[in-house]
């Protein structure tokens, strides 16, 4: 009666944590079922716990067995289950995508021609000169880039997400401590990072913790207060030709195969498996992993797309568009003038702002435009995937021109819809 007791109910528990630790933190899951938000983000936070009660349960229900409980066919069966259940999230999230946020290796140019093709598109942050560049396909399974050197002394670390195709540097640091970011899961196909510290999720596009988000109005999400998101770098896109003409001393990074023979194999496989997914993200017009709740016909959805976010307004503009306009854009967002521009010369397409209440009708790649030296927005996110800039930003403008907005809810004149 004992071992029955405890058989079948180690048995109940251990299979139903297992199955919701694998749901929603087994990623590659998600191709085949679609996970509520709240419920990945409850796993989040609490993933220890559940692992915790789940390893005890099964503990139990093997106790139950040596106690004659249960059917053997059915202890062997679950046994297995069980273990994979639970190893397989955990090997995955713990070990396939261990970030190099302190531990990022940066190499010269010269080095780097080795392993980046000269028109691969490369995510650029730059401080006072000094330069990084990662390229996509380096800095896609790690997704954080970052070390003790920092940025010409500035701790800053990359952070990326390829289902999103964006690539963001910040501080990550709030309110004065700095933060132990990890790499757990994604949805509504944007990045979600854990602070260890404290066990919050972090929306990688929000870049602050969930807990520490405003109640939900109509305009965009945002936190309590200032002091409580990362502080974001200005991050911007070019090819990587470019970026050797324009930081010849600059650094690349590089994502080296391990030494260790073991995990060099189960690196390989991780990334044969990341490769084969992004690939047909960046091909079909599906999202690969489908946990979206927003569809915005405006654009097709694989559409790249250069976003800011500036007091309560979102707005995004596509590189051909700006290209129409021979380079050069001057808009209103969220009380601020900006000027968008796309450098030929250097292929690449950056948001500046423009204080000096005067429209600009030239502006280079290094912000020197006909009204003097501009700042980086530092808010953009380059080159993203349309459906998840949408998905976070619902009621932005596209392609705004001048300093009124236009209505988010209608095709934008040189858009049109999908």
């Amino acid at each position: 009666m004992l071992g029955n007791l405890l058989f079948y109910v180690g048995f109940a528990v251990s299979l139903t944590l297992g199955f919701v630790y694998f749901r929603d933190l087994g990623d590659v899951v998600q191709m085949l079922l679609k996970v509520k938000r709240e419920n990945m983000i409850r796993f989040i936070r609490n993933e220890y716990l559940f692992v915790a009660i789940g390893l005890a349960a099964a503990g139990v229900m093997i106790l139950g067995h040596l106690l004659g409980g249960g059917p053997g066919w059915l202890f062997w069966i679950a046994l297995p289950v069980v273990a994979f259940l639970f190893v397989f999230p955990w090997v995955w999230v713990h070990v396939g995508l261990r970030n190099q946020k302190d531990s990022a290796k940066y190499y010269s140019i010269d080095e780097a021609r080795d392993f980046i093709n000269p028109s691969a598109s490369v995510i650029v942050i730059e401080n006072s000169g000094k330069a990084r560049a990662h390229a996509d396909a380096q800095i896609m399974r790690p997704h954080l880039a970052g070390n003790a050197q920092g940025l010409d002394g500035e701790d800053v670390v990359l952070t990326y997400c390829a289902m999103a195709n964006l690539g963001m540097g910040y501080t990550p640091s709030i309110e004065g401590q700095r933060l132990n970011l990890e790499v757990l899961a994604q949805h509504g196909n944007n990045l979600i990072l854990r602070d260890n510290t404290t066990g919050e999720p972090i929306q990688q596009i929000y870049g602050f913790r969930e807990a520490d988000a405003a109640p939900e109005t109509e305009g965009n999400a945002c936190p309590l207060k200032p002091g409580l998101a990362m502080k974001p770098w200005p991050t911007f896109r070019m090819t990587f030709r470019a970026f050797q003409k324009a930081y010849p001393e600059g650094e690349v990074f590089l994502n080296k195969p391990s030494s260790n023979p073991l995990l060099r194999l189960f690196d390989t496989i991780t990334g044969i498996t990341f490769g084969w997914g992004i690939e047909r993200q960046h091909q079909e017009a599906a999202p690969v992993m489908d946990n979206m709740s927003h569809f915005d016909d405006r654009l097709p959805n694989k559409t790249y797309v250069w976003g800011v976010t500036v007091g309560d307004e979102a707005v995004c503009w596509t590189d051909d568009f700006v290209v129409e306009q021979d380079g050069v854009i001057n808009a209103q967002v969220g009380g601020r003038d900006l000027v968008v521009s796309y450098d030929p010369k250097f292929e690449s397409l950056g948001v500046w702002y423009n204080d000096s209440g005067v429209p600009v009708t030239h502006c280079d790649f290094w912000g020197s435009s006909d009204q003097g030296k501009l700042e980086r927005v530092e808010t953009l996110r380059p080159g993203m995937f349309w459906h998840v800039w949408v998905e976070f930003f619902p009621h932005t403008d596209i392609n705004r021109m001048g300093s009124e907005a236009t209505t988010a809810a209608q095709p934008v004149a040189g858009v049109g819809a999908a």
